[in-house]
């Protein structure tokens, strides 16, 4: 009954764990983060709880600055409800080629680490709510459809269950040309 009960927890414990970006090694093209981001970019996109309804649309230009391995988006969004927000991450790239990024509202380092057309980028929003702010765990997944497309989904997550998801569609103005 140990045995059973141990394979079981093992079991359950692997399907948690998500899938690996390196199984996008070969897929193409290939996501070079600074360039991608390297100017202007339009993203549209949405909230969804965990049934599926959509809570929040929202509109988002991105100014990126940098090199040399370092990479500066400004963020500022458009919500559907007239509100607006800004964000500003300050991104660097490791030896091994993974990056890591802070903004004012991430708890700690966001991770990230690329493989072929896909970014698996992971951190701790702090969302404010009300009058309170909630630790968030973001698991966004970037995918590159071509030179001018990129879409996004990110799962939200406070204690380990998903309360929603982000998607998002991002257009380089660079492209409208």
């Amino acid at each position: 009954m140990k045995k059973l009960l141990s394979a079981l927890l093992l079991a359950l414990l692997a399907g948690c764990a998500g899938p690996d970006v390196q199984q996008y090694k070969a897929q193409r093209p290939v996501l070079d983060l600074a360039n991608y981001f390297q100017g202007t970019t339009d993203a549209w996109g949405m909230f969804q709880r965990r049934g599926g309804k959509v809570e929040k649309r929202f509109h988002v230009v991105i100014t990126g600055t940098g090199g040399d391995g370092t990479l500066t988006l400004d963020e500022q969004f458009q919500y559907d409800d007239g509100s607006t927000q800004r964000r500003v991450w300050h991104l660097t790239r490791d030896a091994d080629g993974r990056w890591r990024g802070r903004a004012d509202d991430v708890k700690g380092e966001a991770l990230g680490e690329l493989a072929g057309n896909a970014l698996r980028w992971q951190y701790t929003l702090l969302l404010p709510v009300g009058g309170s702010t909630y630790e968030m765990a973001f698991d966004d997944w970037m995918f590159l459809i071509d030179d001018c497309t990129m879409i996004n989904r990110a799962s939200m997550a406070k204690f380990g269950v998903e309360l929603g998801q982000v998607t998002l569609m991002f257009r380089r103005r660079a492209c409208a040309r």
